[in-house]
């Protein structure tokens, strides 16, 4: 088992890093936009810059990835999110911070390019699901405790975005001092939809489904809360079961996965996934407890299943279309 896990292991710590970075960023900025009095649409926008600056690094980011190889690209990245988190701290304007949370996108987009495709050419087709399964638990397990840094720091003052900058900057020493062998030098990294779609149509239309419903969750799974009525420690409480439900699921069902035919394993979870968001809608008037132990099992069931439709999409890829995939 741990002969399986050795040559990815500096690379999961760097991704600790820099996910742990990502997630007090992501929460940190909202809290202090309302302290400072930014408007509900500036909040609002910045998530959708975020996005906007993911999509585009999709189509840019490898380039710098094939010039520069996955660790000076990784590099690059991570430094460029520590640069951004400094200067979110140092100047507080909220159409400025809207701008940066655009750059913050992009930077994402290429390094979890880098991640992705490294973890896939040290994985095989069968402990792929394994592998993706132990990333998503170091995924979430590390958004998670960035998030939980914001309750121990103050808001109003710069330290928090000083431990972002700090933990973005540590995320580059586990790669770089490294002595595992490092990916090959990258051909071709044009992103091809139409070729995503020809090597895998079930993961192609999975990961598009699985990313509308996920996200509509995270942005408005507190609000659903507050509107059912239940209180702000539930909703807090509600929303932490989602990602440890989902964490903790992750090496069961990547093991499953690795031994069973993934489509079918991709089906069950999401069947799953839906039985248990029409129990939720059924029973949340009546319940909040309830809601809350179903939450959490939505999340045991919807939070796996990209790691499945990732893993399923690179069993039919060429190894040097991982970065594409």
């Amino acid at each position: 088992m741990f002969a399986t896990y050795r040559p990815i292991l500096s690379l999961l710590r760097g991704t600790a890093f820099l996910l742990a970075a990502s997630g007090l960023h992501g929460l940190l900025l909202p809290l202090r936009g309302q302290v400072e009095g930014f408007s509900t649409a500036s909040l609002g926008l910045m998530g959708t810059a975020w996005a906007g600056g993911f999509v585009t690094g999709c189509f840019f980011a490898p380039r710098l990835v094939r010039r520069a190889g996955h660790v000076r690209a990784f590099g690059a990245f991570a430094a460029s999110g520590a640069i951004i988190a400094l200067l979110t701290g140092l100047i507080i304007d909220e159409y400025f911070w809207i701008l940066l949370r655009a750059f913050t996108g992009f930077t994402m987009a290429g390094a979890f390019m880098v991640i992705e495709s490294w973890l896939n050419e040290k994985a095989t087709n069968e402990n792929r699901g394994t592998v993706f399964g132990l990333y998503m638990m170091v995924t979430y397990a590390s958004i998670m405790g960035g998030q939980m840094i914001v309750a121990g720091g103050d808001v109003r003052s710069a330290s928090l975005f000083m431990i972002t900058g700090i933990l973005f900057c540590l995320s580059l020493i586990p790669t770089a001092v490294s002595t595992q062998s490092t990916p090959k030098p990258l051909q071709d990294v044009k992103l091809d939809v139409k070729g995503l779609y020809a090597n895998s149509p079930v993961s192609a239309v999975a990961c598009l489904l699985i990313g509308i419903a996920n996200g509509a969750w995270g942005t408005l799974g507190a609000v659903y809360g507050a509107r059912i009525g239940i209180s702000t420690a539930e909703i807090a409480l509600m929303m932490s079961l989602v990602v440890v439900a989902g964490a903790a699921m992750q090496l069961p069902a990547g093991r499953l996965s690795d031994t069973t035919d993934r489509r079918f394993v991709l089906a069950g979870a999401a069947f799953g996934a839906a039985l248990v968001a029409v129990l939720i809608f059924l029973f949340a008037p009546r319940s909040g407890v309830f809601v809350i132990v179903l939450t959490a099992a939505y999340g045991a069931f919807a939070y796996t299943l990209y790691s499945i439709a990732v893993a399923h999409a690179n069993d039919h890829a060429r190894a040097e279309d991982f970065v594409k995939v």
